[in-house]
């Protein structure tokens, strides 16, 4: 199976990776499941009206490598059920979102790989990295079709190993991480669970636009105030988007037992801030670093892929826009 990583100058890649064009055509890779953001990046996504949804995924995830430093026994094990098992909620969590949008999920929803990348050579195959792969290669060529990368690069990577050629059809936005400078190690969910898709990213040459969770998504600090007064009441989703703020499933892993002066970050929002404005995202350009053993950055060198990298948020514009595709369900309805 070939692994040649994508070779071009920069100006492809500038060109490539161009502010997006109205309404672009994007794919949305999320492990919905595991905490809140997803479903609120999706919410927005989904009834924004400013981008052509053709497909969500189900992406893995699982807890279990971070038990042995929780140091303490939950009483709720899923936690760190296997990633198969996320996978497969995921799909119906993305599945209950798209209903509660008034969204028919019917052909729009694929599963996921159910276990991580196991070589850096053998994808994970699966509906949705086969889904990714013919709408890809479909893209006519000069279009760009965007991947919206929420959860860990599972099913991503390994559309890539089934066939290199999407990387010319493709621009993925990835949220993870600290930036590509920052000299810390990268204890970050999206990108530690699956060390070999996460580097395969970096190495394929990929067009990608990195959005770093520390300490630029961080910035989206939700509050339950805010919640109250934008998004209860705002038909079925903005209930339901309620109903998991005050019901997080993330609390007890972090050992929070009140969520009273407690806010949370919606670092998912980031993707979808970016593609529908670049300007909420402001990103530069630098080149795709490596991912040392010790999963800490390596900066990349010329021979390196050119990215765009954010390296901040408008905080209180990427709110008013998600408040703003909410509002409109407050009749139940979703947006026309």
């Amino acid at each position: 199976m070939s692994t040649t990583p994508t070779r071009h100058d920069d100006a492809w890649y500038r060109t490539r990776l161009a502010d997006p064009s109205l309404q672009p055509r994007v794919v949305i890779d999320t492990d919905a499941a595991n905490e809140i953001d997803d479903q609120f990046a999706l919410a927005w996504a989904l009834l924004c009206g400013r981008l052509r949804v053709e497909a969500l995924y189900a992406a893995p995830f699982s807890f279990a490598h971070r038990r042995a430093t929780l140091g303490r026994t939950l009483r709720d094990e899923r936690p760190f059920a296997p990633p198969g098992v996320g996978m497969q909620r995921s799909l119906e969590e993305i599945e209950r979102v798209c209903a509660h949008c008034g969204v028919d999920s019917g052909g729009l929803v694929h599963a996921g790989a159910t276990d991580y990348l196991t070589s850096a050579t053998e994808p994970q195959p699966s509906a949705a990295a086969h889904d990714l792969v013919a709408r890809a290669l479909a893209t006519p060529e000069g279009e760009r079709l965007y991947v919206l990368a929420l959860g860990c690069v599972t099913n991503i990577a390994s559309a890539w190993l089934i066939e290199p050629a999407i990387a010319e059809r493709l621009v993925v936005v990835w949220t993870s991480g600290y930036p590509s400078y920052a000299p810390h190690r990268n204890d970050s969910f999206n990108l530690e669970q699956d060390l070999h898709a996460s580097r395969l990213l970096m190495d394929s040459g990929m067009p990608l636009v990195y959005l770093p969770g520390f300490h630029v998504g961080a910035q989206l600090r939700l509050s339950l105030p805010e919640v109250e007064r934008w998004v209860r009441g705002r038909g079925a989703i903005g209930d339901y988007l309620h109903h998991l703020f005050t019901h997080n499933p993330l609390w007890e892993l972090q050992g929070i037992d009140s969520f009273y002066a407690h806010s949370w970050t919606m670092w998912d929002l980031i993707c979808v801030a970016w593609l529908q404005d670049p300007a909420l995202v402001p990103t530069e350009w630098t080149r795709t670093p490596r991912l040392g053993d010790d999963r800490r950055w390596v900066p990349g060198d010329q021979g390196r892929a050119l990215m765009r990298e954010g390296y901040a948020v408008r905080r209180d514009a990427i709110f008013g826009g998600l408040f703003g595709a909410l509002a409109g369900m407050s009749d139940g309805r979703a947006k026309a």
